[in-house]
């Protein structure tokens, strides 16, 4: 039997594997990647993704590469209800933050914007950097066969898929990011909280050239709201893949009755109907089934493994965030990873991985299956109820636009059923707005802000530890870049401004007597860095001599709002107390 050994030992290359490989390819950490089957995801799956993991990709530079192969923003503007592509338009909806109201608090928040790529475009991309790297070692068409741990290491044992040769992986940590069925997971025994097979579903993922009926209202999210068939969320949804000629049909179906006719010709049949246009050429690319979840693990670690994804948070994929909370999970650990392996922490900082992550999975989760059920208040405004035949349907659906006070009454319902969809079409406070609590950071003495606004709907900044550094606009040497580009890159990075310059020489005393490399960045009139538009003057909650303390996944560690002798002092406890210095 072949043995390796290495400092990580990564299961699974979905977008949790990959971004978490990534990450310690950037930062030189030797890790063997494995994947159980022979190349990246097949299929489209998940698409969505938000400001929060173009971040992570800006700070491990691929955001460019991303951009190159995924749809823009702009063509992600709207969400339709029809009756199906060639029917009745039912209602339209500004959606990911492209709305005149909305599009401002999303361009001020991030130097990033979001994107539609499918998940077979995504993971090359990240492959590829990964390749380039040569710090990791590969291995596809792999599966775990078996692991145990102890204090000083993870033994783990392979098997080739092609040649049945093992493989005996020694660790000092290994990643479980095998997915929605998990074996990491199971064999840890994770205790999962909530339930699974809540409902059924089928993506069809075809080709159809749809630009003459979509180009005038470009969007990623079509829904067919079929009279006559009211399950779930109607006829079904089309998810644009490629504008406009490559597609998702998802469709719920309920299993009780049986299972759906998944020849071709029958979905092929399904697909031309909710089109509406006999002249379409549709081709079936692939096709998969699924259940609806709600579960997610009451703790992501044991010992030295540590899960992430869909391992430890299953959930429909309303909200676009599956993918999005895999990604960020990966590029929270991987630099604590780091910072252990490397002597720079103690293992106590991976600890907070758990305490950090999981009540993230819980809140998505909890946010993801309350949007499906926000879905039903569209079918109950228009009165759409399980057994209408079509005929009986349709008559509904012109009473709604009739000139009758029972239509009046059903178009103010039916508006407030597109408003409510706000909870998951725009929902930028929980896409950006995570606050860890845990031992890797430092209260600075401060409550919690309240948000002024809804804290779903709604991205508030703060400096307040815990929170995600909010973006302003700096300038140096002519070129603007953003507070995010001088902060990450596995390095922590002290902000602070003009009469910060004791901060300054106390991270010097703190580098030299610990190893650590803690980066100090001046920004203000003649500093390291202009704030051009005073945007970080507004954001930053400190005077101009405190500080902002910042982890390297772009997160506050501590804040000092003012400098003082006894402030300054405090830094070096600090550090050592959020890594886990003794």
């Amino acid at each position: 039997m072949n043995k390796l050994q290495t400092k990580v030992l990564i299961i699974g290359a979905g977008p949790a594997g990959l971004a978490t490989s990534l990450a310690l390819s950037r930062y030189g950490i030797p890790h063997v990647l494995v994947s159980k089957y022979p190349g990246t995801a097949n299929s489209p799956r998940a698409h969505i993704t938000n400001q929060g993991s173009m971040e992570v990709f800006r700070s491990l530079g691929v955001e460019e590469e991303v951009c190159k192969v995924a749809t823009r923003s702009d063509w992600m503007a709207n969400n339709v209800w029809s009756t199906g592509f060639s029917g009745q338009e039912i209602a339209r909806l500004q959606t990911w933050g492209q709305g005149p109201e909305r599009k401002s608090d999303y361009d001020a928040a991030s130097p990033t914007s979001m994107c539609n790529i499918g998940q077979h475009e995504l993971e090359p991309v990240l492959l590829r950097v990964i390749d380039s790297l040569g710090v990791a070692e590969r291995k596809f068409y792999h599966e775990l066969v078996s692991f145990e741990q102890d204090s000083n290491e993870v033994v783990a044992e392979l098997r080739c898929r092609e040649t049945g040769d093992l493989v005996e992986v020694h660790a000092d940590y290994m990643i479980g990011a095998d997915g929605g069925r998990s074996m990491v997971a199971e064999n840890l025994g994770l205790e999962m909280l909530g339930a699974m097979g809540l409902g059924h579903a089928a993506n069809i993922w075809l080709e159809a050239d749809l630009s003459h009926l979509v180009a005038h209202r470009p969007g990623v999210l079509y829904w067919m709201m079929t009279p006559g068939n009211e399950y779930w969320v109607g006829g079904g949804t089309f998810i644009n893949v490629k504008p406009w000629n490559e597609w998702i049909m998802l469709f719920m179906y309920d299993q009780e009755r049986g299972e759906p006719d998944f020849s071709d010709e029958a979905l092929i049949d399904r697909a031309r109907k909710l089109i509406g246009d006999p002249d379409v050429k549709i081709k079936i690319k692939a096709k998969s089934k699924w259940t609806i979840n709600h579960c997610v693990a009451s703790n992501y670690s044991k010992g030295r493994v540590h899960c992430m994804g869909d391992a430890v948070h299953r959930h429909p994929p309303a909200n676009g965030l599956g993918s999005n909370t895999c990604v960020q999970d990966g590029f929270n650990i991987a630099w604590k990873l780091k910072y252990v392996l490397e002597g720079k922490a103690g293992p106590d900082l991976l600890v907070s991985y758990s305490e950090e992550r999981q009540p993230v999975g819980k809140q998505v989760v909890d946010r993801a299956i309350n949007s499906v059920h926000n879905m039903a208040a569209l079918n109950e405004a228009l009165n759409f109820r399980e057994g209408q035949t079509r005929a009986e349907g349709q008559r509904e659906l012109d009473i709604t636009f009739s000139d009758t006070p029972v239509g009046a009454e059903r178009r103010k319902q039916l508006k407030a059923a597109v408003e409510l969809q706000n909870y998951q079409f725009n929902c930028h406070g929980v896409e950006l707005g995570q606050r860890y609590k845990s031992r890797a950071m430092v209260s600075d003495g401060t409550p919690e802000p309240q948000c002024r606004r809804d804290p779903e709907l709604y991205y508030q900044p703060t400096t307040w530890p815990g929170a995600r550094l909010p973006h302003a606009w700096l300038e140096r040497d002519k070129k603007v870049m953003s507070t995010h580009d001088v902060t990450g890159q596995g390095q922590f990075v002290l902000l602070t401004g003009i009469g910060g310059d004791d901060w300054a020489t106390e991270v010097e005393r703190i580098n030299a007597e610990t190893g650590l490399d803690i980066k100090v960045v001046r920004i203000g009139h003649g500093l390291d860095y202009e704030d051009i538009y005073g945007d970080w003057m507004r954001l930053r909650e400190i005077n101009d001599d405190g500080c902002v303390l910042v982890r390297p996944d772009h997160f506050v560690a501590w804040r000092s709002v003012y400098k003082s002798d006894d402030n300054v002092r405090k830094l070096d406890g600090v550090v050592r107390s959020v890594l886990d210095l003794k």
